[in-house]
């Protein structure tokens, strides 16, 4: 079986080739010089050659902030591509794998927000990542859409990295108390990404984040006992003391009923799991 992942170079994307090769699942992972998936000729070209028969589409505009003032180019890099990734995969009866996030929704739910709960997002981010959804399930029914949030891994720039950094070099660390969440591991997200395809789930919305529930500060105080600073230097503050342009959701938690029957395992507590990934998503803070 040959896997296509689309923005292979990402962080989530090197865990879901590390996670095939584990498998022994062979893939192709191009960069943007082999395959412009902005063009639906150049993936047209690309599948007749490859012949690929799993999809995961890893590639995105992430960055939140930017994503306000360059809504047009996030628009057809997380919306726009998807629905032609998802029309070759179509026209070929191949499944794929959309990745989305938790900022589809609002973040105003009291409880964590259902695989069927209604998108709300609350900025162009979010609205150009519910965009995607809404046009690969239009136009491939057969696909699954795995929504994940608070992603930290050793393959790329994250959050553990920074704060890292910051308590190392200062000591201390002034973190945000108010938007809550579900630090979630890229490794854990790829097995899930994998187990969905290979043990035939049914399609649909899967929500792959940690079980539990933290603030940054929460998740910066697990983070400085990695680094053997003492958690008392890191100190809560509200997420008014950090304006930025994009509105962040304050409450971010994801529900996991859509595993039930599926044989495939949810991710574990976000602790237990920190715990396993800190010393290969911090081996090079300095």
């Amino acid at each position: 079986m040959a896997w296509l992942v689309a923005g292979g170079y990402g962080m989530l994307a090197q865990d879901v080739c590390a996670e095939l090769t584990a498998r022994g699942v062979g893939f192709d992972a191009p960069d943007r010089d082999r395959l412009d998936i902005t063009s639906p000729e150049e993936i047209e070209a690309f599948f007749e050659e490859m012949k690929p028969e799993v999809v995961v589409n890893c590639a995105a505009y992430t960055a939140v902030d930017p994503a306000e003032e360059n809504e047009g180019l996030a628009f057809t890099l997380n919306a726009v591509a998807p629905q032609y990734l998802a029309r070759a995969a179509a026209k070929r009866g191949i499944p794929l794998v959309q990745i989305s996030t938790d900022y589809v929704f609002s973040g105003t739910s009291p409880i964590p927000y259902a695989e069927d709960d209604a998108a709300h997002p609350l900025g162009a981010y979010g609205r150009t990542k519910a965009a995607g959804e809404w046009a690969v399930r239009a136009d491939h029914p057969s696909s699954y859409i795995v929504r994940t949030a608070w992603l930290y891994g050793a393959g790329g720039p994250c959050f553990p990295k920074t704060l890292a950094r910051v308590l190392k070099q200062n000591g201390t660390a002034n973190v945000v108390d108010d938007q809550h969440g579900q630090p979630t591991w890229t490794k854990d997200v790829a097995r899930i990404i994998v187990d969905l395809v290979t043990k035939q789930a049914p399609f649909g919305i899967y929500h792959a984040t940690s079980e539990g529930e933290a603030t940054w500060y929460d998740f910066t105080r697990a983070i400085a006992a990695e680094v053997g600073v003492s958690e008392d230097e890191v100190h809560p503050v509200s997420t008014k003391d950090f304006p930025r342009p994009a509105p962040r959701p304050e409450w971010s938690l994801l529900a996991h009923g859509a595993y039930e029957g599926t044989g495939v395992e949810p991710i574990g507590p976000w602790q237990e799991r920190w715990k396993l990934a800190a010393p290969s998503v911090l081996a090079e803070v300095e």
